[in-house]
């Protein structure tokens, strides 16, 4: 790859995320933005520096320097949160040890560089009895209200990502087993617990959709479906639930995600280990799910500040 462009560099990277590395296609798109954002600074970069000098879209990973990265940190720094920059940061880290390991460059310009330390922000969490409001909200009079309240206890009963709610087919679920497979991040797959409430929430909108379309489960295909009978997506099952919570008067804007937080930090108040959440979760890493800890003790905390007579 030596004398390659930087637009052809990131090209060929981000192609091979697929492949060597199982990131999904919304991975992917992430990481392209954080290059092509890089790479737009850099072209006005170097038309400020030398604007009688080669066109930006001629450089080459090659003349990338340390300079020029911190001048791109000074520049996110303006209007980022820090976690944004050590995201991107991140991204450029990936691209040049990729463009390393293939001969483009001979060194990282971003090695030796600090990660800005992150804000340290705890998810947004529901209570029990609000997560139960929000449920029970969910009357299945029609289908697409029975559709909406298995997504919603199946999100809840198992804590999966709302990605991987909507990439679930028919034959993943096995309710003999009361299980689900799921598909996580980077390809990886893990078994979960489904839950009755959610099995039975399931099982009434499948009958549903096979008595009002015709779509039963003795064929393999999407479990949860849009108006069109085709695959819902992530936009849409995060719609539905903006417009539900604000229904059941939930103050806060609610997203998927606050589902699996709001199982995490439940399972844990209930005397779940560590290690078991980190595996229903799915994360890689276990410090990724001790901030759930964080939020627990938090409202431990704020009992105690309550109730406390000597506080």
């Amino acid at each position: 790859m030596a004398g390659v462009t930087l637009t052809y560099a990131i090209q060929r990277f981000v192609e091979s995320l697929p492949a060597e590395k199982g990131y999904s296609v919304h991975t992917c798109r992430a990481y392209r933005r954080d290059l092509e954002e890089f790479a737009a600074y850099l072209g006005a970069w170097v038309d400020e520096q030398a604007p009688a000098g080669p066109a930006a879209c001629a450089l080459g990973p090659a003349q990338v320097t340390p300079l020029m990265i911190r001048g791109y940190l000074g520049f996110l720094h303006r209007k980022n949160q820090k976690s944004s920059i050590a995201r991107k940061l991140s991204t450029l880290r990936s691209f040049f040890k990729f463009l390393q390991k293939n001969g483009a460059v001979e060194a990282s310009p971003v090695a030796g560089l600090l990660t800005p330390k992150r804000d340290r922000s705890l998810p947004a969490v529901l209570s029990v009895d609000a997560m139960f409001r929000l449920l029970d909200s969910v009357e299945p009079d029609a289908l697409l209200a029975a559709r909406n309240r298995a997504m919603f206890e199946t999100l809840y009963s198992c804590g999966i990502r709302v990605s991987e709610l909507t990439g679930l087919d028919v034959f993943d679920l096995d309710p003999a087993a009361a299980t689900v497979r799921v598909l996580g991040k980077g390809a990886r797959e893990r078994v979960v617990p489904v839950g009755r409430k959610a099995l039975e929430a399931v099982r009434a909108y499948r009958d549903r959709l096979k008595a009002e379309a015709g779509i039963g489960d003795d064929r393999n295909g999407p479990l949860f479906l849009n108006a069109r009978r085709q695959r819902i997506s992530a936009r849409s099952v995060a719609r539905i639930l903006k417009k539900l919570a604000a229904a059941c008067g939930l103050a806060a804007p609610l997203s998927p995600h606050a589902l699996r937080h709001s199982f995490a930090t439940h399972l844990l108040d209930a005397g779940a280990d560590l290690r078991s959440v980190q595996e229903l979760l799915g994360h890689r890493n276990l410090s990724t799910t001790q901030r759930y800890t964080h939020v627990s003790m938090d409202r431990l905390m704020e009992t105690y500040d309550k109730a406390h007579p000597r506080k």
